[in-house]
């Protein structure tokens, strides 16, 4: 027979649960990201070319969830990796609905500049990063706020656009996609639906050499069309699903982001690496989807 003290501790241990489950997704959201290694052998990579390459996306800057504070641990805690060379996936901007106040784009490009590495540290944006910028809406052929944000802190920052880096001597190429899902439609824009600013062949036009190619594209949508000469595209955008329930995702954030949500993929023999990000979009929820740093250990594999 239960006592009324069992009961009471019944009832308390069942409330404390209750409320551990309500707070859970919370917490994963404000967790420390983890450290994602992919040790990788790239189509096309070139023998004896070894690069760590550290890859942030999605951080989403605003408060209470990605303050300034936060953004400058996970710069500390990415620089920790020592890697060659940096790249940042897009979208710095807020896309929650829930917050309590705006970071500015001076602040969070400022604490960006926390990271540096031999060979740079690399950029493209993301579709919040247009979608926040009214004044860009209306008149894309100025430049974006968080465009300007970045290349201010010494970031450089690619819009279908490419560079030819060398490490130990070997060269390889890294190209920035623009952003497949900028503008927004509206009447305002004189828009009837969405539609982005992304070029390929411009992007990859450069090249001019048998050199590996990685490719930085913030949505995964564009990797069917990926020119079989990349070696490794690298996209952010999905956050994973935010929600993952045992491979159930209930949302996705683009038709590519549901096909290709996080993780590694190779089609056909192209290779493609989801990164589930840091930040949040709409609601300030992860479960089954920590934030996470990667770390890309290419030519080791």
């Amino acid at each position: 027979m239960i006592t009324r003290r069992g009961l009471l501790k019944l009832f308390g241990a069942g409330f404390l649960s209750l409320l551990a489950t309500a707070a859970y997704p919370f917490a994963e959201v404000m967790g420390r990201p983890r450290v994602t290694r992919y040790p990788l052998m790239p189509r096309g990579w070139t023998p004896g070319l070894s690069l760590r390459v550290a890859v942030i996306a999605d951080i989403h800057a605003c408060e209470p969830w990605m303050s300034i504070k936060r953004i400058k641990e996970i710069c500390s805690q990415t620089m920790e990796l020592q890697p060659d060379i940096i790249l940042l996936l897009g979208d710095y901007t807020t896309g929650l609905n829930f917050i309590t106040e705006q970071v500015h784009s001076s602040d969070w490009a400022a604490a960006l500049m926390m990271l540096h590495a031999p060979l740079g540290v690399h950029a493209i944006l993301g579709n919040h990063d247009y979608w926040e910028d009214k004044t860009f809406q209306k008149d894309p052929s100025v430049t974006p706020f968080a465009l300007q944000a970045l290349r201010d802190a010494g970031i450089s920052t690619y819009v279908n656009e490419a560079v030819r880096i060398e490490k130990d001597g070997k060269p390889f190429w890294l190209a920035g996609l623009g952003d497949q899902m900028a503008l927004l439609p509206g009447k305002a824009y004189g828009r009837l639906r969405m539609a982005g600013i992304d070029n390929l062949t411009a992007a990859l036009s450069s090249i001019d050499d048998q050199a590996p190619i990685l490719l930085m594209a913030h949505e995964p949508d564009i990797f069917p069309q990926v020119d079989e000469r990349v070696s490794l595209t690298l996209s952010g955008h999905t956050h994973g699903g935010q929600i993952n329930l045992f491979g159930w995702r209930p949302a996705a954030a683009s038709i590519g982001s549901r096909r290709f949500p996080a993780g590694y993929f190779n089609v056909d023999g192209r290779e493609l690496i989801v990164s589930r990000g840091l930040g949040c979009s709409i609601l300030p929820i992860r479960i089954g989807s920590r934030p996470e740093i990667l770390l890309l250990e290419l030519g080791t594999a």
